[in-house]
């Protein structure tokens, strides 16, 4: 099967799709380069979260306060919710559905930014990788990225949290399950037009999970659509000069979008 790419020249891309069933690269553009991805990076969060519920050191019902991390806003609902308090299931929930980012530094401050570092390097052997917390401003002194990440890395990770994803018990399972109701389907997503807020259910189109990362001039989506018993993994990341904010933005926009256009047209 061919997948034409259409990049938007100018633009730094990371970009594989794979068919899991038959383990065939579809399709790839720089797969190894290394970009930075904004929030694709909570994924590594997710899956360190699930390894210690899977052990026993930490239980679903555990209550996390958000006052214990600085308030930072953008992305997210906890940010809008009366309740200071949430159980852990909870709060990672809200960040696979989501992205919240309140959520995302809550789960960090509990598990330890180097120990979800030391998870990604396990996962991810080609560097991506949660390099901080979120922050509302990024001074000379912090990492300059949320995360980096590959399109290669996300592939491969989404190729093994699949692959034992019918096992109820298991890390992938659990992290797939707080990915499911993910609701940004704006960029290789968009091109199923399922509902953003209802798509774990195949009735409709393809089952779509994805997680999404987006910052000023880095767009990125990773996902798996499952259909008809066929399921293909893509990760696609975009970065590029947006400076003034805005600047190139509708161009990179259509260009993600068109990836998952013709990949729709290649899976027909």
């Amino acid at each position: 099967m061919s997948l034409s790419l259409e990049l938007l020249p100018g633009v730094d891309w990371s970009v594989c799709v794979v068919d899991l069933g038959r383990g065939e690269v579809l399709a790839s553009h720089d797969p190894e380069r290394l970009l930075s991805t904004a929030s694709v990076g909570k994924v590594f969060a997710l899956i360190e979260l699930a390894e210690q519920l899977r052990s026993g050191a930490l239980t679903v019902d555990q209550p996390l306060d958000r006052r214990a991390v600085t308030p930072v806003a953008d992305s997210g609902l906890w940010q809008h919710l009366s309740t200071h308090v949430l159980p852990l299931a909870d709060v990672a929930q809200l960040v696979g559905a989501v992205s919240d980012n309140l959520a995302t530094n809550v789960l960090i401050d509990l598990l330890g930014i180097e120990v979800i570092r030391a998870r990604a390097a396990q996962w991810a052997p080609g560097g991506s990788d949660l390099v901080d917390v979120v922050r509302g401003l990024r001074g000379p002194d912090d990492p300059p990225h949320l995360s980096l990440g590959c399109a290669h890395d996300h592939v491969t990770i989404l190729s093994r949290l699949w692959a034992q994803r019918d096992d109820p018990g298991s890390v992938s399972a659990q992290v797939l399950r707080w990915l499911a109701p993910g609701a940004d389907l704006s960029m290789v997503a968009s091109a199923w037009h399922q509902d953003p807020l209802s798509h774990a259910e195949e009735y409709a189109g393809p089952v779509i999970t994805n997680k999404t990362g987006t910052s000023l001039g880095v767009r990125a989506d990773v996902g798996v659509f499952h259909s008809g018993g066929r399921a293909t993994a893509y990760a696609a990341i975009a970065n590029w000069a947006e400076n003034p904010p805005g600047t190139g933005r509708d161009d990179v926009m259509r260009a993600l979008r068109a990836i998952g256009e013709n990949l729709r047209a290649a899976l027909a």
